[in-house]
């Protein structure tokens, strides 16, 4: 999505921890991964989800950065995903950056969502905390929900103007020829509990198998980031996407020149429900399987 338009603090909001507060210049100036472990999504989702629908583990979220300097990064972070959200102001819908989001999920064919963010600055809004979006219309005033709804079908109209088919979420009968809109919003929470059972139902039925690891097999992973860290040289931020990665295995990742051909001397892990990108004390594993965020 486009700059300020709320990615990390949605995610922040789902993490309840504020990466927000600690970055440069309000930007994020790397791809984090983040774990939410399912038990967590099913407390935030409340009555929306029933864990044992779902035998995926969780979601790792991937913050890509929004800033137009990083559209590189971004379309790194892009082709990682199995299923992306698309972050946009419902007050400013489409800006420069999220055309570029679209096209680059157009062209690699990411599934994705849109978060309508910030529905809590619709004149005359009255924040129902966390709840689910059905339930904190219910407590609108009709000029306040008519004004939502007029943002909300500008971005539609602009989803559509870029050759999606979209409707809100609860209206989408085919979310693989429709695109889901989620109005939320990051700072009261208002409809993330939506968002979540979106990508866990999406997830679930449509990508199950494109989803399946192979959990004995070699590791494969994407690199994020190349990092010198005091105490341990160069190190990899890298997304794990398939089989097991252990301490002392050969890795190969591609180089500038040649591949390079390498032994794992620690894998590090940050804790679940933190961040790859902020989180300073790392865990030492002997391995680590699919899908997960280690360096």
């Amino acid at each position: 999505g486009h700059v300020d338009h709320g990615k990390t603090s949605l995610l922040d909001t789902i993490r309840g921890s504020a990466v927000s507060e600690g970055e440069a210049g309000a930007i994020t100036q790397h791809i984090g991964a983040t774990d939410i472990p399912l038990g967590t999504i099913s407390g935030m989702a409340g009555e929306l989800i029933d864990p044992s629908d779902f035998d995926l583990p969780g979601l790792l979220f991937i913050d890509t950065p929004g800033h137009h300097s990083f559209s590189t990064l971004r379309a790194r972070g892009g082709a990682l995903a199995d299923i992306a959200v698309l972050v946009v102001d419902v007050n400013d819908g489409f800006q420069p950056q999220t055309e570029e989001a679209i096209d680059i999920l157009r062209r690699t064919g990411t599934p994705f969502v849109v978060a309508a963010n910030k529905i809590d600055t619709t004149p005359g809004w009255n924040p129902q905390d966390g709840e689910p979006i059905q339930r904190s219309l219910e407590a609108q005033s009709e000029r306040a929900e008519s004004m939502l709804n007029e943002n909300l079908y500008e971005i539609i109209g602009q989803l559509s103007d870029a050759g999606f088919s979209a409707d809100l979420y609860w209206r989408v009968q085919d979310f693989q020829k429709n695109i889901g809109v989620v109005p939320l919003s990051a700072l009261t929470g208002e409809g993330v509990p939506d968002l979540l059972t979106v990508l866990m139902g999406l997830s679930q039925r449509f990508m199950k198998e494109e989803m399946a690891i192979d959990v004995q097999g070699a590791g494969e992973g994407t690199v994020l980031e190349v990092k010198d860290e005091r105490g341990f040289g160069a190190t990899i931020d890298t997304v794990v996407y398939d089989g097991v990665i252990r301490n002392g295995d050969t890795i190969v990742v591609g180089g500038q020149e040649d591949p390079i051909v390498t032994e794992i001397r620690a894998l590090l892990r940050p804790r679940p429900l933190e961040e790859i990108r902020t989180e300073k004390k790392f865990e030492k594993v002997a391995e680590v399987g699919a899908a997960a965020g280690v360096k």
